[in-house]
């Protein structure tokens, strides 16, 4: 267990993500996994980090209500190209658009999170921002990346975390993490800063 991290009471992630599941496994932070039945859709799509911070409160906040005692976190990832939003590909051929729309070019990556306390009535969200530059891709090396399977569960249609990134990602600017789906520090800063009442003694 994570010194840094010793809850005094239960903690839940509201996604089934498994990179998320992943980045707390890394820390070592005990939770339970309850998907949330929220919709993501919105109506009116806004900037990108106010979109990835309402998605996420929406997200936590049914959890939150079935488990009251409990801590829950939520998380929302969107890719950022030119301004516009590119969520998860419809379909092979929309992976292949995508990853030739951010051939050689930057975007930015953003990450919502919410955490919620129902029995304290608390709530926040923050967002984390983080530019991504691909290299030029060919049409062979964008085919054979969308064969494999792994763009299309992934905003924007690619995973950092993949055996390919290393041969795509040409450079980042800010949090790793943050591109992978939970940016870490801005969890863990906002964990301290708005619920530290809820770390067990001597872990603050």
């Amino acid at each position: 267990m994570n010194p840094l991290l010793r809850l005094s009471t239960s903690f839940i992630l509201a996604s089934q993500s498994p990179r998320r599941q992943a980045l707390l496994d890394r820390i070592e932070v005990p939770y339970q996994v309850q998907v949330s039945p929220a919709d993501e859709d919105l109506a009116q799509p806004g900037a990108p980090d106010t979109v990835v911070q309402t998605l996420a409160q929406r997200k936590a906040r049914p959890v939150a209500a079935t488990h009251p005692s409990a801590l829950v976190l939520a998380a929302d990832t969107v890719v950022a190209h030119d301004g516009e939003i590119l969520n998860k590909p419809e379909s092979p051929a929309h992976a292949e658009t995508m990853l030739r729309r951010l051939s050689g070019t930057s975007h930015t990556v953003y990450t919502g999170i919410a955490l919620a306390h129902a029995a304290t009535d608390r709530k926040t969200t923050a967002v984390e921002e983080t530019d991504v530059v691909l290299a030029p891709l060919t049409d062979a090396e964008i085919r054979a990346y969308v064969d494999s399977g792994s763009p299309m569960d992934k905003a924007g249609g690619y995973g950092i975390q993949d055996h390919t990134a290393p041969f795509f990602v040409e450079r980042i600017e800010g949090d790793y993490y943050n591109v992978m789906g939970l940016p870490l520090r801005r969890f863990y800063q906002t964990l301290r800063w708005e619920f530290g009442d809820l770390l067990a003694d001597g872990s603050a």
